[in-house]
C-alpha cells in the first residue's frame, strides 16, 4: 500500500526524525544561550533555528554524506550550517519589507516574537555563523574541502543564488513571468541551496565527479519539484497544516499561476521521476532514502 499523501513512508519518517533530533543537538551546541548584554540576539537566533521544521535540507546533507561514508559528526556540522542559512532566509522573508508574514512553523514569525530590527540582525548572524562553522577545522581536516564547502554555499545563497532569486520573486509581484523565468527564479531561490545540501556529502567524501554530477542533477530536479508542490500547497492547503499563512502568492508569478494546477501537478511528477533517475549510477540500496525523499516531496501536505 502506498504511503498516505500526508506522510512519509515509515522508514523515511523514522530516518528524518532521527536526523532532526541529532541535528537539533548540534545546532544547540553551536548556538548556546548566553548571559551577555546582547543576549537578545542569541535568543532570537535560537528561536529561529530551533523553532521546529522538518529539517529536509539537513537530511539531504546527512544522506549524501552517508552514501560516501563520511563521519556523521562532520556531516552534522555541515547540516547545521545549511539549516542556519535556511532559517536566516525565512527570518528575512517574513519581514514586512518582504512577505510580511506573521506566522512561521505554527508560531509567531521572528519579527513578531521580537521586533523587525532583531529579526534582521538575527538573520545576518545566522548566515555568518554558517560560514564560521564550515571554516572550522572540526568540520574537516582538509582546508581544501572546507574552502570548497564555503565557496559552494556562497554561490548557492548569493546574488546568483537564493538572494538573486528572492529579488526575482519581488519583481514577479509586478511583472508576469513565463514558465522559463519562473523555473530560473525558483532554481535560484530554492534549488541552489538544495543542490548544495545534496552535494555537500560528496564534497566531504571527496567523491568522484560523476557521482557528484548525479547528485547535482538529482537536486536540480528535486528543487524544482519542491517549489511546484509548494506553489500548489499555497492554494490548496490551510494555515493549520502548513503552519504559515496560505494564499500568500496571489500576486506573484508561480508555477500554478503560469500553468494551472493540473499542469503543475504533472510537472512535479515528471521532475520527481527525473530526479530519481539520476541516482541510477549508485548501487541498489545505497540511495533508497534519497529516492523516498523525492517521492515524499511530491506527496507532502506540509
Amino acid at each position: 500500500m502506498a504511503p498516505s499523501p500526508r506522510e512519509a513512508s515509515p522508514k523515511l519518517s523514522q530516518a528524518m526524525d532521527d536526523c532532526r533530533d541529532r541535528v537539533n543537538k548540534t545546532i544547540s551546541s553551536l548556538l548556546p544561550p548566553t548571559d551577555l548584554v546582547e543576549a537578545k540576539l542569541f535568543d532570537a537566533m535560537r528561536y529561529a533555528a530551533l523553532g521546529g521544521g522538518k529539517r529536509l535540507r539537513p537530511f539531504m546533507v546527512m544522506e549524501g554524506a552517508r552514501v560516501f561514508g563520511v563521519d556523521a559528526g562532520r556531516a552534522r556540522r555541515v547540516a547545521a550550517a545549511a539549516e542556519f542559512v535556511h532559517c536566516y532566509s525565512l527570518a528575512h522573508d517574513d519581514l514586512p519589507a518582504m512577505d510580511n508574514s506573521d506566522l512561521r512553523r505554527g508560531k509567531p514569525s521572528l519579527h513578531k516574537q521580537y521586533d523587525d530590527a532583531t529579526a534582521l540582525l538575527a538573520g545576518d548572524a545566522l548566515l555568518t555563523l554558517a560560514f564560521e562553522v564550515l571554516a572550522d577545522p572540526e568540520t574537516h581536516e582538509d582546508p581544501r574541502v572546507r574552502v570548497e564547502l564555503i565557496a559552494s554555499l556562497a554561490g548557492a545563497v548569493g546574488m546568483h543564488g537564493m538572494v538573486g532569486g528572492q529579488m526575482l520573486d519581488l519583481i514577479g509581484e509586478k511583472q508576469e513571468f513565463d514558465v522559463g523565468t519562473i523555473s530560473r527564479m525558483q532554481r535560484m531561490k530554492t534549488g541552489k541551496l538544495i543542490a548544495f545540501c545534496c552535494e555537500a556529502g560528496a564534497i566531504l567524501g571527496k567523491a568522484n565527479p560523476a557521482h557528484r554530477q548525479s547528485l547535482r542533477n538529482y537536486a536540480h530536479d528535486l528543487g524544482l519539484a519542491f517549489q511546484v508542490t509548494d506553489d500548489l500547497l499555497d492554494v490548496e492547503s490551510n494555515v493549520h497544516e502548513l503552519g504559515k499563512p496560505v494564499n500568500q502568492d496571489g500576486k506573484k508569478s508561480t508555477f500554478v499561476s503560469a500553468m494551472g494546477r493540473e499542469q503543475a501537478r504533472t510537472r512535479a511528477q515528471m521532475l520527481v521521476d527525473q530526479s530519481i533517475s539520476h541516482l541510477r549510477v549508485f548501487d541498489e540500496g545505497r540511495v533508497d532514502l534519497l529516492k523516498d525523499l523525492a517521492r515524499y516531496v511530491l506527496e507532502r501536505r506540509v
